[in-house]
This record gives C-alpha cells, structure tokens and sequence, in this order.
C-alpha cells in the first residue's frame, strides 16, 4: 500500500494567515491558494481587491508545484528557454503553469502539498509564498 504524507487544513490555514498579515501590512491584494500531496485545492482566499483571474491562476499554480514537485517559475523558465524551450500544452493538462508563485513543501524531503499567490508582480509573488512555505515547514520541525 502506498501512503503520502499531506498538508492539511491546518496547514493550509497557517500559510494563508502568514501571508495575509503580510499583504494587509503591505496594503496589498492577492489569491493565496493551499494545496494537497496531489495538486488539489485545500484552501483558497481572496483579499479584497485582488483581479479576479488570480483565483485561477493562483488554483493552477498550487496544481502545478505540487503535481511537478517544483517551483512554478523554474517550468516556466524551461518553457522559454531559447535552446529546448516547449509547449505547455505537452504536458497534457490546461492547469499548467509556468507564472512564478507557486512553489512545493517539502517535509523530511518528500513533496506535502503547495502554496501559491497570485495578483501582484511574479517577483512579489514569489516573495510572498515563501512566508507561507515557511509558516508550514517551520511548525514541522
């Protein structure tokens, strides 16, 4: 029998408060968005404000990070990459993404789950899903 190891509400709800009371302090609006082992949505929130095609996008990011086992950005990256850059579509699946925000949690090395933000610039994107990382992987230590 195969077991995962998994985020849990909990868990979806200390990134999600990390993050907001970041962005209430910035004066700022996004989607955070929590997955599960397998890419599925725990926890969503919408601050007020934020563009409404970030639930979306920040829902597909999580999807992404946690099905790929790694950062949003870096398959992005390697999509637009001049030499062996490809199609999204080769994936097989429209949730793919390649915006930066989304990253995987890792726990004891294994892939748990994902966070995601979605709604500012990429590079404050990324910036915020790590305080949501690290509310997670912190409480696991």
């Amino acid at each position: 029998m195969i077991q995962y190891g998994s985020l849990g509400h909990a868990e979806a709800q200390r990134a999600i408060q990390a993050i907001q009371a970041e962005l209430l302090r910035r004066n700022q609006a996004a989607v955070i968005a929590v997955a599960d082992v397998h890419g599925e949505l725990i926890s969503l929130l919408r601050l007020d404000g934020a563009p409404l095609p970030s639930i979306v996008i920040a829902t597909n990011k999580a999807w992404t990070a946690a099905r790929e086992h790694k950062p949003t950005r870096e398959i992005g990256q390697a999509a637009r990459d001049p030499q062996s850059g490809f199609d999204m579509a080769y994936y097989g699946d429209p949730r793919y993404i390649g915006w930066g925000g989304g990253v995987p949690v890792i726990v004891d090395g294994a892939v748990v789950g994902s966070v995601a933000v979605s709604g500012l610039p990429e590079e404050v994107d990324m910036e915020l899903v790590q305080i949501g990382v690290a509310a997670i992987v912190t409480t696991q230590r």
